[in-house]
């Protein structure tokens, strides 16, 4: 373990804010997460969800369980500013302007890449944004943003070309983060790397003059899928989330093998602490999802996808769905089960943009 992050277990990290208090309280352990149906409350006892505040009991559960196994949350008092540098500028048919960023999250040392795109305004008004979050694919944001990788996963494109602000930035380790150390950082997995980028990447689409802050949104395919999914549990100011060939339940993930999990870009204690077992791990996406209620999701889970099984999707949905109606918001929760492969193509992409629309343009 780097001497950073012997510091984070010592709660010593000014950027994770005073670590003791997040994790004085250990939350009761579940035994399995696809019931929705109760709460376990400090001794142990179960009680019966029947109303929101019922659940939020849950929810908080839940959020400290990933936090558990992804490391905490930076919640530093001052995070560090933004200081959005413009590389290049381009033009693009349509009077779309792409703009190639970089900006700092976390460490004044370093800076993350992006790709902005702003389309034309209507008549001044303020425009919904997306962020765009990348598969796994070595060119990293390029990908989404049409400048390289397949084009049915150009959606940061596509959605400007739709009236949306969109950002989209480079997972640690891809693109121009190909050099990135998850060895020397401060952080516990990859994962909440990533998530905690995504929030300030958030901050950054509050900022611009062109962006109403009240309506953003995340979308992604594979990897971005999943990172989209971690990184609105944590940021209420995500309204609409979309993942395209995100994720599964744990069990019937590869048949609950989980070594894919594991690595240091993702969740390395699934492995060392959880022993890549499903029913190791405290938390499961059923409980993820649930956990976005009532926010409009669309899971996008092709029939024939090989990484993420489409049975587990249909287990997901199913069992937040009640959760989902405790908010009155069961129509918020849909999925769609494309009979195509681990892809992204053109009419699976309509219905995700239609959905986005129907909550985020006016």
């Amino acid at each position: 373990m780097s001497q950073f992050r012997v510091a984070i277990v010592a709660g010593a990290a000014s950027l994770f804010g005073t670590l003791a208090a997040v994790s004085a309280a250990e939350p009761p352990v579940y035994s399995e997460h696809q019931d929705l149906s109760y709460y376990l409350d400090d001794a142990g006892q179960r009680h019966s969800i029947e109303t929101v505040e019922d659940w939020e009991t849950r929810r908080a559960q839940v959020v400290a369980h990933m936090e558990s196994v992804m490391g905490p949350l930076p919640r530093p008092e001052r995070p560090v500013p933004l200081d959005v540098e413009t590389q290049e500028t381009v033009e693009l048919d349509g009077g779309i302007v792409r703009t190639h960023i970089t900006y700092h999250t976390d460490r004044p040392e370093q800076r993350i890449a992006a790709y902005l795109f702003v389309p034309k305004g209507a008549d001044g008004e303020t425009l919904p944004a997306m962020l765009c979050l990348h598969q796994t694919t070595t060119v990293g944001k390029e990908e989404v943003s049409g400048i390289g990788g397949r084009e049915n996963l150009h959606y940061a494109l596509h959605l400007a070309q739709r009236g949306y602000v969109t950002l989209a930035p480079d997972y640690p380790s891809f693109g121009e983060s190909a050099d990135y150390d998850f060895e020397a950082d401060e952080y516990i997995s990859g994962t909440m790397k990533a998530i905690y980028d995504n929030i300030r990447a958030v901050d950054l689409l509050q900022s611009l003059p062109e962006v109403d802050g009240e309506r953003i949104g995340v979308i992604g395919h594979s990897l971005g899928g999943h990172n989209s999914m971690f990184t609105a549990v944590f940021e209420p100011r995500i309204k609409v989330i979309v993942s395209n060939c995100g994720f599964t339940r744990f069990h019937k993930y590869y048949e609950g093998r989980l070594k894919g999990w594991t690595s240091t870009r993702y969740m390395p204690l699934i492995d060392s602490r959880h022993h890549n077992n499903p029913d190791e791990v405290p938390f499961d996406f059923t409980e993820i999802v649930a956990a976005f209620a009532p926010r409009p999701f669309l899971a996008s889970s092709p029939l024939h996808d090989g990484n993420f099984e489409v049975s587990g999707v249909r287990d997901v949905i199913a069992a937040a769905k009640p959760i989902y109606a405790l908010y009155g918001a069961e129509e918020k929760l849909q999925a769609n089960y494309p009979d195509c492969e681990h892809d992204f193509p053109p009419d699976v992409r309509g219905v995700a943009y239609e959905f986005v629309d129907r909550y985020l343009k006016r």
